[in-house]
């Protein structure tokens, strides 16, 4: 495979200021994309994951139920996870079997297929301050070996602030619909995910520090522009993951 194309994105971001501060469209949470029976035990962090990955369905004119997926979260379900091991320190501490049902790293994954009645694969990966690069990398590899389309969304809520101070903020998800190979219609074409030295944006550096998932930010900046192409920076740290772009339309 020479390279994967891009069908269609979105962009999640609760916080209205930093939403504004974004250099491409973006919107806030739209709970209609959750089923009403799961809406009450959907965290932050799920509710991102939905809206970005229906509207990048929606924008690619694809059929969730139809695409394999890839859910990647630096933190996964990070506060229902703090509250179950808050409880576990009391001496007469209650786990909730709901709660410790909805803390692990597949919950957004899970809860997607079932409400989108698909039957395709899905993964669910962290991998810390690599987790957008690593993400780009899984869905290359699945579009390598089994070819087609896939939907991948990169996403974290907010942290609790005293398990890593100035980290873990703001609350961020994108969705992008990708195929493999050059296809007609195709917003830009992606490159295999390697290392090199290409220069993470320092306008992005202090927010992709304290939150990881945002080094999505200048992909989808260069997506969103179509400014002609070049090599994108998927960490902020040098060496890094990076990506060339091309197939501008």
């Amino acid at each position: 495979m020479d390279c994967m194309s891009l069908l269609g994105f979105c962009v999640c971001a609760p916080d209205a200021e930093f939403r504004g501060s974004l250099p491409f469209p973006a919107f806030d949470i739209n709970r209609d994309t959750i089923p009403p029976l799961l809406r009450r035990r959907s965290s932050q962090a799920m509710q991102m994951a939905f809206s970005a990955a229906a509207a990048a369905c929606g924008h690619a004119g694809r059929s969730p139920a139809t695409l394999p997926s890839i859910f990647a979260s630096v933190a996964g379900e990070i506060n229902t996870t703090d509250q179950l091991c808050s409880e576990l320190v009391k001496a007469d501490g209650v786990i909730s079997p709901a709660a410790f049902h909805n803390s692990v790293q597949n919950t957004a994954a899970g809860y997607w297929s079932i409400a989108q009645q698909c039957t395709q694969p899905a993964s669910a990966i962290a991998a810390g301050t690599d987790t957008f690069a690593m993400a780009l990398l899984e869905a290359w590899c699945q579009l390598s070996c089994q070819g087609g389309e896939l939907l991948l969304v990169c996403y974290d809520e907010i942290w609790p602030a005293y398990l890593a101070p100035d980290c873990g903020s703001p609350a961020f998800a994108c969705a992008m619909v990708l195929a493999a190979g050059a296809v007609e219609g195709g917003l830009v074409q992606i490159a295999r995910p390697k290392t090199g030295a290409a220069i993470f944006p320092p306008a992005w550096t202090k927010s992709a520090d304290s939150m990881p998932i945002l080094a999505a930010i200048p992909l989808l900046e260069a997506a969103s522009v179509r400014a002609g192409a070049q090599a994108i920076a998927l960490t902020p740290h040098t060496p890094s993951w990076q990506v060339d772009l091309g197939g501008w339309k």
